[in-house]
């Protein structure tokens, strides 16, 4: 009888994320919540009188992805606080899935800008690019997709392992890692997203790197008074949010789906965290030269 008690009592403390992890967590969370509010408040007071057509459509939806994952910020903090959840399991999965839906819709309207910006450098005729109907489309595309059919799904499958570990009965949250073991198909979902942005990712990476040369090799020694060059800077900053915030964790993430246990859940959870820091990307666009006025021949982020 004993025995029995001690090994539940191990059980859950397995299952309680130890102070030095909630620590960390907490001061990730707390930093990029405040963070990514004082960004956020200066592109909007910024974009109100410097916002072209495409550019204000792309920022605004990455603002509305930051602001969407930013109201649940203050849920993780009290959690890693406290060290325990009181709020409902369904709210615990509202939570932990919309740090992954930030991450996910972050990176493809980052994609989306950077795709438009190399387009923009390889072709002349740069005008079809950035009509207002063409980027309007693309995020009602996005949204339209997220919410008729990732939402529904999401809320169904998501959390819906019977793993003791994915409950709240011990007032903890964010335990949802045993579906791995008991679902292949999310499984291999998770491999097909992660791998999917890294080689996207990598893609990127190498037409960024071709621009860059391009733009050298025309202009040299005269490079640095080069408003294309500048202009190629800010797509290196979306580069460096991609691959800093989001390429780690999701490398990590497929070892961590393979050899899911309860020590690398804890690690999954520091690595998520790091994805959060794309918060910041809006402090790309502050300072003069983010926008350029609107009956410019191309307006650019």
């Amino acid at each position: 009888m004993g025995n029995k008690s001690n090994t539940s009592c191990e059980n859950i403390d397995d299952k309680v994320i130890p102070k030095s992890y909630r620590y960390a967590l907490l001061s990730i969370y707390t930093i990029v919540l405040i963070g990514g509010i004082i960004s956020i408040s200066l592109m909007i007071n910024n974009i109100k009188s410097n916002a072209c057509s495409v550019t204000s459509t792309a920022v605004l939806n990455l603002i509305v992805v930051h602001i969407l994952f930013l109201l649940t910020a203050p849920f993780r903090i009290y959690f890693y606080a406290a060290g325990e959840w009181h709020l409902g399991l369904n709210f615990c999965k509202v939570v932990s899935a919309m740090i992954l839906a930030h991450m996910y819709l972050a990176f493809i309207f980052y994609v989306i800008i950077l795709v438009i910006r190399y387009l923009s450098f390889f072709w002349s005729s740069k005008q079809v690019f950035y009509r207002r109907l063409h980027a309007l489309g693309a995020s009602a595309a996005v949204w339209g997709l997220m919410l008729i059919v990732v939402v529904p799904l999401t809320a169904v499958n998501y959390g819906s392992s019977t793993d003791s570990n994915t409950t709240t009965s011990d007032n903890q949250c964010f335990n949802f890692g045993g579906i791995f073991d008991e679902k292949n198909a999310v499984a291999v979902l998770n491999y097909i997203l992660s791998a999917l942005i890294i080689l996207v990712t990598l893609a990127l990476a190498c037409c960024q790197v071709c621009i860059l040369w391009c733009v050298y090799r025309t202009h040299r020694a005269m490079i640095f008074s080069q408003q294309e060059f500048w202009a190629q800077i800010k797509s290196i900053f979306f580069m460096l949010a991609i691959i800093v915030c989001f390429v780690p964790y999701n490398a990590f993430r497929i070892y961590y789906v393979s050899n899911f246990n309860d020590n690398l859940q804890v690690k999954n959870e520091i690595a998520l965290a790091v994805t959060t820091f794309s918060c910041f990307d809006m402090l790309t666009f502050i300072g003069r030269g983010s926008f350029r006025p609107c009956d410019t021949k191309c307006c650019v982020l």
